[in-house]
């Protein structure tokens, strides 16, 4: 397969339109023409990750966070992104990013369903066609447990070495917001939505504890720990529905650890 036909099977249920205006989705490396026998997939693009690619024999990378985010006015080797961007070039790998699109269309979904919530709406409604409303996380409910089994459950299912709790963890909660990935932005819309808890990542110390003093608790699962079954997720997409192509993946590594 060529590139542009793999792009075409991934922009049928996750179109780049849906991305937000401010993010950078789509082939960001490579030649729309080249083919295709080997996808790498990846959460972020490092070093490391491009390597794995390489000695993968990879043709494409497909990652869930763009490499190249904001303007890159030049490209060489003594910057760290102009360096990634040569070596793919040289190395033959097309790089296709899908983030907020993806976020759109998929994530909240298939978080949602890993942490048994029953889903009632989008937390951001970022698109609206034919009355149905998409967007960014989600607000739903689970059978009423408290704060500190839930977040149990969440790190269980998702197989991360620890949450962070803002908040008791005796709270009887039944209403859940989540935002995977970044969320400090959205602290309000889970508060208009009455959430009892609110489940995202990269929490500060602020924005938490002004959380809990608004009677919102927050379970902080961390960037990287709700976002990384994007992997899986397109990992399954290819095996089932591009056959013709093989695939490999960066295995599960939190980016940090704890000591």
């Amino acid at each position: 397969m060529k590139v542009q036909d793999i792009i075409d099977y991934f922009e049928q249920d996750i179109p780049a339109a849906l991305a937000m205006d401010w993010d950078n989705v789509g082939l960001l490396v490579g030649d729309r023409s080249a083919e295709v026998h080997k996808i790498y997939v990846a959460l972020d693009v490092t070093d490391e990750v491009i390597d794995h690619a390489i000695a993968a024999d990879a043709d494409m990378i497909v990652s869930h966070h763009p490499m190249i985010f904001s303007s890159v006015s030049s490209v060489v080797a003594d910057n760290f992104i102009g360096a990634r961007i040569m070596k793919l070039i040289q190395n033959g790998i097309a790089y296709y990013a899908m983030h907020t699109n993806f976020d759109v269309a998929k994530m909240g979904s298939i978080v949602a369903e890993k942490m048994g919530v029953s889903v009632e709406s989008p937390l951001e409604i970022t698109d609206c066609q034919e009355n149905v409303a998409r967007g960014i996380g989600f607000v739903g409910n689970v059978s009423s447990t408290t704060v500190r089994k839930f977040a149990d459950s969440i790190r269980e299912n998702f197989g991360l070495s620890h949450v962070k709790i803002f908040g008791s963890g005796d709270v009887q909660i039944q209403k859940v917001a989540c935002c995977p990935g970044s969320g400090k932005s959205e602290i309000d819309l889970a508060l208009d939505a009455g959430a009892d808890v609110y489940v995202t990542g990269d929490i500060d110390h602020h924005s938490g504890i002004d959380a809990v003093a608004r009677n919102l608790v927050i379970i902080d699962a961390g960037h990287y720990g709700l976002e990384h079954i994007f992997i899986k997720y397109i990992m399954e997409l290819i095996d089932t529905d591009l056959p013709e192509l093989q695939v490999e993946a960066e295995g599960f590594k939190e980016p940090f650890w704890l000591d």
